[in-house]
């Protein structure tokens, strides 16, 4: 099939926009080079929805960020994926840093964010107990949250498939030819596919991609970030969002709730060699405990269950890069989405369809386009009379496969078939939360595997963490 629209990168904003296309009467394909949606920076991020205080007005960031948290919300509460308005504060430690907070209140009311208020350390301890006796100054920020990023781009283009859109993954974009005005771009793995539209979402590889269109405009600078991540008994620890005054590798070192209940806390902002220097390391470590001990110091470090780090493209002028492409006819850049990049995404998928619209494409609204999507995390939030009524429907929500997070048989098979399903652990992981609790699927990850050989007609030496050579088990004795 020759399509309207090629995407290339499955993450938060190249799902958004999938599923902002998907209203409209367009053949769209979803590209991606890993085994699962949201394998990039979508799934190793803060989750944080920014109010909006910290870009510089006039700015895309600025823009699309007052924009998004609105239509953000309004997505998430469509897609039913979890988040909450906890709010954030911004602590200062010095009079240097004080003088930081009064200059991003000032940009913040310039940018229109609501609400916004200087706290005294006494006030902002009064509402988070807590946090450290050496905070002088805090900037409260009521209208921030939080998200889970993955579920949100699972659940995008999950819906975006429930409306039209293909989804190819392990598509890793090796050429792209542009001729008689169509792109013609071709896999690893040899396979081939066309449009006339190519929107670039690919995240730390948009320079690249870009490149390979024939745009050698855009130099994207990967940053890595390092997290540690808590289980859920510290999940209460502190209930806003509790941020260090920002450097301008970011906005800094946080300690935050989760939308699933954990606690995190990071990120590091450190640039690395490329968008695959996703390794932790004991100086980043170091740097995270040594911040989160000065911020909320009774943080229980024996509570960590794992650590992971993201990374984040950047640019060197600060800013996104969302535009039609200069160099090459019908190329749409989406690059350099770093923070706030999950909080506009919404916005920016409204944006790049704005940009589809100026060149000419066709938007012809789908009658039956229908933006809804069923909550996967349903029968988790069900009494135990409810529970015991879809159990005798279906046996398999009786069984309890990971014993941590309580998730049963049923919504594992729910994750595999859903769009778009689960092929491998780290898929079944994110959707259902099995192997999400303290012992990391020590104990259910047997069973998750004979779930998943069994919804795909494999053998259990064919499953996989998260796709290629990454096998659960090397063969049999």
């Amino acid at each position: 099939m020759v399509y309207d629209i090629l995407i290339v990168g499955a993450g938060v904003c190249g799902g958004m926009i999938a599923r902002e296309l998907s209203k409209y009467d367009l053949r769209v394909c979803l590209l991606e080079k890993a085994n699962d949606v949201a394998a990039g920076a979508s799934k190793a991020n803060s989750g944080i929805i920014h109010g909006g205080y910290d870009p510089e007005p006039g700015t895309l960031k600025q823009k699309l960020n007052t924009e998004g948290v609105k239509l953000l919300f309004e997505a998430a509460e469509e897609l039913s994926v979890p988040y909450l308005r906890n709010g954030s504060m911004v602590c200062a430690f010095s009079e240097y840093e004080e003088e930081q907070l009064r200059e991003l209140y000032s940009r913040g009311i310039s940018n229109g964010v609501q609400g916004l208020k200087l706290l005294s350390g006494d006030e902002a301890r009064a509402l988070e107990s807590n946090l450290s006796q050496s905070v002088t100054l805090a900037l409260h920020v009521p209208e921030a949250g939080i998200i889970c990023p993955y579920k949100l781009t699972i659940a995008a283009v999950g819906n975006a498939m429930d409306n039209g859109v293909t989804l190819m993954r392990n598509f890793e974009v090796t050429s792209i030819k542009h001729k008689d005005g169509f792109f013609g771009l071709t896999s690893s793995a040899g396979d081939w596919v066309s449009g006339k539209y190519l929107i670039n979402c690919a995240g730390g590889y948009s320079g690249k991609i870009a490149a390979m269109a024939g745009d050698d405009s855009i130099e994207i600078i990967p940053r890595a970030g390092e997290y540690m991540l808590l289980d859920r008994s510290e999940g209460k620890t502190v209930s806003h969002t509790i941020f260090r005054a920002p450097s301008k590798e970011g906005k800094g070192i946080l300690v935050s709730p989760t939308a699933d209940g954990n606690l995190l806390l990071g990120p590091t902002a450190v640039r690395v060699d490329t968008p695959d220097s996703t390794e932790t390391t004991r100086e980043g470590l170091a740097a995270v405990i040594r911040s989160v001990k000065e911020s909320v110091p009774t943080v229980d470090l024996s509570k960590v269950i794992t650590s992971f780090t993201g990374v984040r493209a950047s640019h060197m002028d600060g800013d996104f890069i969302i535009a039609q492409s200069k160099l090459v006819k019908n190329l749409v850049n989406v690059a350099a989405i770093d923070s706030p990049g999950l909080t506009a995404c919404a916005a920016i998928a409204r944006y790049v369809t704005d940009i589809l619209d100026s060149m000419g494409v066709k938007l012809c609204a789908k009658p039956d386009w229908n933006g809804k999507r069923e909550d996967t995390e349903a029968f988790s939030k069900l009494t135990d009379e409810q529970k015991d009524a879809v159990i005798k429907k279906d046996p398999a929500y009786g069984r309890i496969i990971c014993r941590c997070e309580g998730i049963t048989e049923g919504e594992i098979r729910h994750a595999l078939r859903k769009n778009p399903p689960a092929l491998d652990m780290d898929g079944v992981k994110r959707r259902s939360r099995s192997g999400m609790g303290r012992c990391q699927g020590g104990f259910c990850a047997p069973y998750v595997m004979k779930l998943i050989a069994e919804e795909q007609g494999i053998k259990l030496e064919e499953v996989t963490k998260n796709g290629g050579g990454s096998k659960m088990l090397t063969g049999r004795i």
